[in-house]
């Protein structure tokens, strides 16, 4: 058995993403606090005749913002106290809720910001810490969204994928599908040593752009080196170099296409059926699995779970209408076609 590297040291927390940069919500609480503070400096300078200051007589305007730093606060010296009618109302009726929600804003900007958002990283930090076995996707664009979407069709939690971006708008779309996601540049050691890629079941990445993600299959290859890697590519001339870069996979959208359109050319229903293949949503899936130790000795074409296609026995692909695929043996790969409803199955 191959034993895996140590974890690498963790350099950038695992995160979720957030609508708003914490200092930009800070502002916002603030304003919105002083805002108030000064809509009650302006009622009380109105009403300034209602004041009374016990200690020269006279209200200014500095005797007003005192008074009114106090009543917020519910300080309340008594140096300077409403003495009509009409003041004792206007506190009672306006300036009493006021003083409650800028206590309440205080008070929530305390939870949020040192409570909740303490309790988050410490909660996030766990997650991290605990991350083995997982799916990372590197690139949450077109690709990547939609592999991420087919993981959980398939029933992935999405709290075993992880979602690495520089974008912090693609990250909220990741956050709400309910994934872990990470801001950062995948092309870096530490960025992928976070998310513990060296521990991830697999590795899926489409960075957008060829030349980023073969970088990217470099780093992930050399933090990662026994992790299986699968890369996104769109000119035919860099699916080498991505397999040389490390990947065990090249996908490349564009041929698929061209394939895809081929067979519709050539029957109209290939196209769907090919589409039915890929998805889950889908009447039929491709399956990739472990030979069972019931089905060894027996021909690929009597496994009992769907139509066997191919045998991959170490290095070598076999198909099923090759004498090897006769007899199934110990560490064969069988790749089948299965129903996705029992139900169903019959009729394809």
């Amino acid at each position: 058995m191959k034993q895996r590297r140590p974890p690498l040291a963790l350099s950038k927390p695992l995160r979720r993403a957030v609508d708003l940069p914490v200092w930009a919500d800070v502002a916002l609480r603030l304003g919105g606090a002083f805002a108030l503070v000064f809509f009650v400096v302006i009622i009380h300078w109105i009403d300034r005749d209602g004041l009374k200051d016990t200690h020269d007589g006279a209200v200014s305007f500095l005797d007003v913002f005192y008074f009114t730093m106090i009543s917020i606060t519910t300080t309340g010296f008594g140096d300077i106290a409403p003495v009509s009618d009409k003041s004792r109302l206007i506190e009672a009726v306006i300036v009493t809720p006021i003083r409650f929600a800028v206590i309440f804003i205080f008070v929530g900007t305390a939870y949020n910001f040192i409570i909740k958002r303490s309790w988050e990283t410490w909660r996030m930090k766990r997650i991290q810490e605990r991350l083995a076995d997982h799916i990372v996707v590197l690139g949450y664009g077109v690709s990547g969204s939609e592999a991420v979407e087919e993981l959980i069709e398939r029933g992935t939690d999405p709290s075993c994928i992880v979602v690495v971006d520089p974008s912090s708008a693609r990250l909220r779309l990741a956050e709400q599908t309910g994934c872990n996601v990470l801001e950062g540049d995948a092309t870096r050691d530490e960025t992928l040593a976070a998310v513990r890629i060296n521990l991830a079941r697999s590795i899926l990445i489409s960075a957008g752009r060829d030349d980023t993600t073969i970088l990217i299959v470099l780093t992930a290859r050399h933090v990662a080196p026994g992790v299986p890697i699968t890369a996104v590519v769109r000119a035919n001339d860099n699916e080498l170099l991505a397999r040389q870069a490390g990947a065990d996979n090249v996908i490349n959208p564009v041929r698929f296409t061209g394939l895809l359109l081929a067979g519709s050319a050539e029957g109209q229903h290939i196209a769907e059926y090919m589409s039915d293949l890929a998805s889950v949503g889908g009447r039929v899936q491709l399956i990739e699995r472990p030979v069972s130790a019931s089905e060894i000795g027996k021909p690929l074409e009597q496994i009992p779970t769907g139509k066997g296609l191919r045998i991959y026995r170490g290095d070598k692909a076999i198909g099923f209408w090759e004498a090897e695929a006769h007899s199934l043996e110990p560490g064969d790969i069988i790749v089948e076609i299965a129903a996705t409803c029992v139900k169903e199955a019959s009729a394809d």
